[in-house]
């Protein structure tokens, strides 16, 4: 563990990612600033995560954004950026850079070169690692809890090591976004907070999508029981979301493409329940308390569903089967484990579907809970 005695000036935390990941992290992200409140703290991150620091500012200064590395697909690699950025690094180093991207198979020596004074993350069972405060990557936790054990080893409290809740700051400038989409796109008065729900078909890999006519079923069920509802999505995703309202026969209000990451929160924020793929939305949900039906397809439930099950349904094809220990980690090899499911790996053919009926009854679970329409 590293001693209290090392001054933490500047501490690096590379978290490369989209926003299911960095919404995931930022448990670990509010230890890691209890731990070291005098911190300037640096995410090293995609430029889309400008918005993620300036939203989280009392756990972040400041982004960087991250060059690229061989093997990480986030970023194509340039060799001139990297070692610029390298250098950079180097010229006035950090006290503290954090490995937080994954299991550190391929990201672990860019981690070293950042020249920091110290260095901690996650290493996989019988690889090496560069001098610093490691821990295995343990590959059957889910991600909030991962990260909090890498918390634990910087020294956090207890107390923060133990607050597994997620969090999305809304803001006033970001409902008042929302109320003028509302209201152009609405044909008819806009929804109100609460008397609407959400679909969200779509998700950055094709192969997590659950189909468009099974979210036009739930939608329509969902219209029945005096729903508004509403279809958001990325500018990129518009064509999911007008597939779901080709196939519904009840009218939405369709705002995919239309919301800015902000108004995208008050939309979770204003909704009784939201159904969506395995994607940052599913974790807005979490962070704002709004119900959720979660259907995976091509992701690890164990590490990515919500750890609050009586708010959030997670479903799973019946024939997913056992899972391999190291289910979802980067780098893991072609694997005959029954239900091993690789990120990013092409589902089986022969692999069913959630049924839309499983959907329904999450659906209406959730509705008639305490945690519903009513919360």
């Amino acid at each position: 563990m590293i001693g209290p005695s090392l001054r933490m000036d500047e501490i690096l935390v590379l978290r490369a990612l989209a926003l299911g990941d960095l919404l995931c992290a930022v448990p670990f992200l509010r230890a890691l600033r209890h731990r070291y409140p005098d911190a300037r703290i640096t995410l090293i991150g995609l430029p889309w995560a400008a918005a993620f620091v300036d939203r989280f500012d009392r756990y972040l200064d400041h982004l960087a954004e991250f060059p690229g590395w061989p093997g990480v697909p986030e970023v194509p690699f340039d060799a001139a950026r990297t070692l610029g950025f390298l250098r950079a690094a180097q010229a006035q180093p950090a006290g503290l850079a954090i490995q937080a991207h994954g299991s550190g198979l391929d990201i672990n020596a860019f981690v070293a070169l950042l020249g920091a004074n110290a260095i901690a993350g996650f290493v996989l069972p019988r690889r090496g690692a560069p001098p610093g405060t490691w821990i295995e990557y343990p590959g059957d936790v889910p991600e909030v809890r991962r990260h909090l054990r890498l918390a634990a080893a910087l020294g956090a409290d207890p107390v923060d090591v133990a607050d597994e809740r997620l969090e999305w700051p809304v803001r006033p400038e970001d409902r008042a976004e929302l109320a003028m989409a509302l209201g152009i796109v609405a044909t008819h008065a806009a929804p109100q907070p609460g008397a609407y729900a959400v679909l969200h078909p779509g998700a950055s890999d094709p192969i997590r999508r659950w189909p468009a006519e099974r979210f036009a079923a739930v939608g329509d069920h969902l219209a029945a029981q005096g729903l508004a509802v509403v279809v958001s999505g990325v500018e990129g995703e518009a064509a999911q979301a007008a597939a779901v309202a080709a196939a519904m026969s009840a009218p939405i209000v369709d705002l995919a493409g239309r919301t800015s990451l902000g108004a995208l929160g008050a939309l979770v924020e204003g909704a009784c329940l939201v159904v969506t793929n395995d994607t940052g939305v599913g974790h807005l949900a979490d962070a704002l308390g709004t119900p959720s039906v979660r259907i995976f397809r091509a992701s690890d439930p164990k590490r990515w569903a919500a750890l609050d099950e009586s708010r959030h349904a997670a479903l799973v094809p019946a024939d997913l089967g056992p899972r391999c220990s190291r289910s979802g980690e980067p780098g893991h090899p072609d694997c005959a484990a029954a239900g091993c499911l690789r990120e990013g790996a092409e589902p089986a053919p022969s692999r069913s579907i959630v049924p839309v009926e499983e959907a329904i009854a999450a659906v209406d679970r959730l509705l008639g809970s305490p945690v519903g329409r009513a919360a």
